[in-house]
Parts: structure tokens; sequence; C-alpha cells
């Protein structure tokens, strides 16, 4: 009998690259503009996973039209993608993980709430998107996380049942969508400490980067309640 498909699915950003300092950074810069004051470490709890039109319509609501969004994204990604391009570079560990998963037979996806025009960023401009199976983006579902529409989409994609897959996350709204999907995840500690994800059930390793990750390891870490 063949063994089912196994698959590993990352979220991008703060996960594959450590770059949510400057997600936040250019939204403070984007809400500044309008004269909105936001404080960093709530805004990001609040929304790290979420979609660009959703941020706006719950930081600006009836003050945009709906139409207007894609080109507020716009602007805001363009602030970004300037800060971060100096820095761009992968999680320590990151690419040794992945060639030793492939080699495992894991499929590995990419599920992110990011635009297509940041996954062209990040994952061509650090030569990557290559060795993925499948990118699943904020473009193919239409709710950002906590829903766990991308990461099922992502499964999907992948040919691998929820259950078999690890999600790779750093926020809590991304864990609560793995969670969602009947998937385990592993948190990276890039943007948050420990405490912050004590509450999840389906976390099964937290690390500060990829160097000590073992793929047999993380598929048999599962935790009580999904055994």
């Amino acid at each position: 009998m063949t063994a089912p498909r196994r698959a590993f699915i990352f979220d991008m950003d703060g996960t594959i690259v450590d770059n949510m300092a400057f997600h936040t950074q250019s939204w403070a810069t984007f809400f500044e503009r309008r004269g909105h004051v936001i404080d960093a470490d709530a805004f990001f709890r609040d929304t790290a996973g979420r979609q660009g039109h959703e941020i706006i319509a719950t930081y600006l609501g009836d003050t945009v039209k709906a139409a207007d969004h894609a080109a507020l994204m716009a602007e805001k990604e363009q602030v970004y993608r300037e800060l971060y391009l100096p820095h761009l570079a992968t999680v320590a560990g990151f690419e040794t993980l992945i060639a030793a998963a492939r080699g495992a037979g894991v499929a590995l996806v990419v599920g992110t709430a990011a635009p297509d025009e940041n996954i062209a960023f990040t994952l061509d401009g650090l030569d990557l998107r290559q060795r993925f199976d499948a990118i699943v983006g904020a473009a193919d579902v239409a709710r950002g996380k906590p829903n766990p529409d991308v990461f099922l989409l992502a499964a999907e994609r992948a040919g691998a049942l929820p259950e078999n897959c690890i999600v790779f996350e750093d926020a809590p709204l991304g864990v609560e969508a793995a969670r969602r999907a009947g998937m385990r995840a592993v948190v990276l500690t890039t943007t948050l400490p420990a405490q912050a994800f004590a509450a999840f059930d389906n976390v099964i390793q937290i690390a500060s980067d990829f160097s000590a990750l073992s793929v047999d390891a993380l598929f048999a870490g599962v935790p009580a309640a999904l055994i």
C-alpha cells in the first residue's frame, strides 16, 4: 500500500523570511499618511495573516471605498518592498529543511496572505519558487487567516489530507487557521515569544528558526489532542 502524501505548508512573511517588522513599519507609514497612529504590537496580533483589504476595511472602514482598496494596497506594499529589499533573506536553516523534506518525499507548499506582487518579490528574489510544488496566496482565496481557506487549498494542491500536513507559522491567527484546517503547526518565534501560542493544542514544536528541525521528528510529534 502506498503511504499517504505528506506536506509541509509554509506561511511566507515572518516564517520563510523574517520581515514582519518591515510590514508593520509600512502599515504605520500608510496609516500615518491618513491621520491614524497604530500600536505596533497590538496591530501585529490583530492582523498578521489577514489579507490587506480586510485590514484596510477594519481600520479605515467607511472612510474609503472598496473600489479603492487595490490602489491603497499597492501604495502600502510598495513602501514595504522598499524597506525590506536590502534585508531580503531566508530564516536560518530553511533551505536545509526543505532539501531534507524533498528527499523524504514531502510536498512543499507556500500558504500565505500575501498578494502576488509580494510573493514574486520574496520567492523570485530568493530564487525559491521552483522549490515548491504549489503556492497559494491572497488572490487564490476569498478569506484570510484565521479562516482555514489558504491551508486547505494548499493541502488540496499538494495532494495531501489535512491530517498529513504540518504548517509553519509565526502568528497566532495563522496557527488558528491551521487548527481550523485540522493541521498541526510548528511555530517560529521570529516575531512573538513562545508564550503567545500557549493556548494552541495543535502546536507540536516552537523554534527560533529552522536549524534544529527534523522532518522525521516533526511528523512523529503529534500533539495529544490530535491522536
